[in-house]
């Protein structure tokens, strides 16, 4: 028998790298150690239980730009393996995967379970070891453990193992980044990333469910932007807009301790002075024309009414012609520039996401390996990388722990 090697956390990262790493060594004994009673929890509940895989973006230098943290390392192991070499990799075990219009890509089976399943069966297959309720408290690296060659993992069952290298795939974990950092691994604060607003307003009370098919959001006083998706929510907005503003403005919203105003263009990226100059068009055309049954630039109706009636205080507009120029005015600002107060965030507690980690100067990505300490490797959002929404943070999961799993 080989190298024993010893993978922290039996998620998507953590198994990945396991898979490779026994298929490229054949000869080394492979472990992984969970510490809860279940694995692949994050692959279970993801896409809302049908697993987004990847993201149909095979460029590589394009792909990077879904990485608030971690582009510029990313391009080299993106280079090695990316969304071609996942979609090949799970089709030679039988797994084929379908493309959204939106470019996310999920099984063809619409379940996590069939990703599940065949990371199980490929364990099973090449002889990986799988423990469950097994944590680690500890790593002792070799040059601390008596002269020996290996590294020492001490486990929450009191017995320690040894280990010729270990990959820690363990997530987002304080506890885990608590130990790194006393091995001297410099671990970057975490905050959180990939979270709604929330936002208590009249003017979107009662609009639950409702979405906005491309909206710009701002946050008033910085530099952060977003365009994209809207979803109102019974505590206020989400939908990809908004969280890939939440995971670009990670840090600088949590200085603000999460309250902060908003700007929301409902109509996209048409500027204020066009909104009202468009306004004043159907007007003078189509004056007739009933504002609240005829919504412009494509807003939903309930939510057009809603800002209508904000605008005019309620009072009863039948047509186009009962608008005066100062309340076309205020309309058009409140379609292009609503500003809204956010209070808080609201985090999906299962898919929870942080930006954070082990400091990225740390890491050698061409072997994923510590450069302090040699056989000591990483894979996953244990590092201080974090990516957008539709399949970003698992095509890390599965480059990362395949450059770990055939580097070890």
């Amino acid at each position: 028998m080989g190298k024993h090697i010893v993978i922290v956390g039996g998620g998507a990262a953590g198994f990945f790298a396991a898979i490779t790493c026994a298929e490229t060594h054949s000869d080394y004994k492979v472990t992984i150690l969970e510490r809860s009673p279940n694995l692949l929890s994050k692959v279970k509940i993801s896409g809302g239980g049908r697993c987004n895989v990847t993201h149909a973006c095979f460029d590589s230098r394009p792909l990077t730009k879904n990485y608030p943290r971690g582009e510029k390392q990313l391009l080299g192991p993106f280079t090695r393996f990316n969304p071609t070499h996942t979609i090949e990799w799970f089709k030679s075990r039988g797994v084929s995967l379908k493309t959204e219009a939106d470019g996310r890509m999920f099984p063809v089976t619409d379940n996590s379970q069939t990703i599940i399943n065949c990371f199980l069966v490929e364990a099973r297959r090449l002889g990986v070891n799988v423990e469950t309720q097994i944590g680690v408290d500890d790593l002792v690296p070799p040059s601390a453990n008596d002269g020996s060659a290996k590294w020492l993992v001490i486990t929450t069952t009191g017995n320690p193992i040894k280990a010729d290298a270990v990959i820690v795939a363990a997530g987002s974990s304080a506890r885990v980044w608590s130990m790194l950092g006393g091995l001297g691994l410099q671990i970057v604060q975490p905050v959180p990333s990939l979270f709604t607003f929330n936002i208590n307003d009249p003017r979107i009370k009662g609009l639950e469910g409702l979405s906005v098919e491309m909206a710009m959001v701002s946050v008033v006083g910085t530099k952060l932007k977003n365009e994209g998706p809207l979803l109102i929510t019974h505590w206020g907005m989400s939908g990809p807009g908004i969280l890939r503003l939440s995971a670009w403005g990670a840090r600088a919203l949590a200085e603000m301790n999460h309250q902060f105003e908003i700007e929301v263009n409902w109509t996209g990226n048409h500027p204020t002075a066009e909104v009202i100059e468009d306004i004043k068009q159907v007007k003078r055309r189509q004056a007739k024309k009933s504002v609240m049954a005829n919504p412009l630039f494509n807003i939903p109706r309930r939510l057009w009414e809603r800002l209508s009636a904000f605008i005019t205080l309620n009072k009863p507009l039948f047509n186009y012609a009962d608008l005066s120029n100062k309340q076309i005015e205020q309309l058009g600002r409140e379609l292009a520039g609503g500003r809204y107060k956010v209070t808080g965030k609201s985090t999906f507690k299962d898919e929870f996401v942080t930006a954070g980690g082990i400091d990225l100067n740390e890491i050698d990505f061409k072997t994923m390996q510590s450069k302090k300490l040699p056989d000591l490797y990483f894979a996953g959002e244990v590092m201080d990388i974090d990516a957008i929404t539709g399949g970003f943070n698992f095509q890390l999961a599965w480059t990362s722990g395949w450059i770990a799993g055939t580097s070890v």
